[in-house]
């Protein structure tokens, strides 16, 4: 087997010593840039590969964040995923990522896989069921956590999110304003703190506006596309007739525009139909989808920003900080239309 290139090894060959190619290799403003940059270039060309392992003994950090969601494959946390990969390579710190697909069981294995390699954090959106004392564990194992857009009662961690009730308030009260009367809310879960709160939003909204709130006319469930789709047959079904449709998010929507449109009824036309979250695929559906914009990319930036800041020494207050969602109108609603 090829013996391992040392620090020694390049060192000897620039004529340096170990320590300032050890500081250059781990960015150091102590190491001038253009030493560093010739430094990396030789330990490329020797095939340097920078030892985590010795390095976290040294430092009593591993440089490796845990992030795990419900399913990156959903856009919404792709996007909270992005935001927070770019926040981490600021600081040098990479990631293993898990999806737990609101397994309580695949989340806990993950977190103790975490702490079993002594990473150094975790930033989570917490499975449907989690017991408390399954949050608490990494913390009290010196493992901080960072909570982003689901919150649990009993859990004093900093978490992230948008203010799903004001948001889906906004959506509620844009179809008030267009004469929408029997508005229905497609998709979504009591079981999370998401869920709960966008339902309870569109209700504020209904009463405020001096409008019944009709337990009928919440169709629960849908997520997916492939929700929203099945669930065109449900709501186009409903013998209320509503006018409206305030979706759980923008795959479900859009989903149930296309059931809409199957049916051979036009979106935005006969039937409105409002998303949420403002997808990159939310402008350039069709037709475009009226949604409001929840501050992904902000919540994972401020989650990790906040991870780091801990990791160096200062901590963020615990509790919800919440990000105020933007409404974005576009060809998805419009006036109520009659049903002949």
């Amino acid at each position: 087997m090829a013996q391992k290139v040392k620090l020694s090894t390049i060192a000897e060959s620039l004529g340096l010593s170990t320590a300032t190619i050890s500081l250059a290799l781990r960015d150091s403003p102590l190491v001038a840039s253009d030493t560093r940059d010739k430094i990396k270039e030789q330990a490329r060309a020797l095939g340097y590969i920078y030892n985590r392992r010795a390095a976290s003994l040294r430092t009593s950090r591993s440089g490796i964040v845990g992030v795990v969601f419900h399913d990156v494959m959903n856009p919404f946390y792709g996007e909270i995923l992005k935001a927070i990969e770019s926040e981490l390579d600021r600081s040098r710190q990479t990631f293993i990522l898990s999806n737990h697909y609101d397994s309580v069981e695949k989340q806990r294995t993950f977190i103790e896989t975490l702490l079993q390699l002594g990473s150094d954090g975790i930033i989570m959106s917490p499975a449907i069921g989690t017991p408390i004392e399954d949050m608490t564990l990494a913390e009290d194992n010196g493992m901080p956590a960072i909570l982003v857009a689901r919150s649990m009662d009993g859990v004093d961690m900093p978490t992230y999110r948008g203010d799903d009730s004001y948001g889906i308030s906004l959506a509620t009260n844009h179809l008030i304003s267009l004469g929408h009367r029997t508005i229905a809310m497609v998709g979504g879960t009591d079981q999370t703190s998401t869920g709960r709160d966008r339902y309870q939003g569109y209700v504020n909204a209904l009463r405020k506006a001096g409008i019944d709130v009709d337990p009928n006319l919440r169709i629960p469930g849908p997520r997916s596309k492939q929700g929203g789709f099945e669930a065109a047959v449900h709501f186009l079904s409903l013998p209320q007739k509503p006018t409206a449709a305030v979706c759980w998010n923008d795959l479900v929507a859009i989903g149930l525009m296309n059931g809409i449109s199957r049916a051979g009824l036009v979106p935005g036309v006969d039937i409105s139909v409002t998303g949420y979250d403002d997808l990159e695929e939310a402008a350039i559906a069709t037709p475009a989808l009226t949604t409001v914009s929840n501050g992904q990319a902000e919540v994972g930036r401020l989650a990790a920003r906040a991870l780091l800041d801990r990791l160096a020494g200062s901590h963020e207050p615990d509790g919800i900080h919440l990000i105020k969602p933007e409404m974005r109108i576009r060809q998805s609603t419009g006036p109520v239309r009659p049903r002949v």
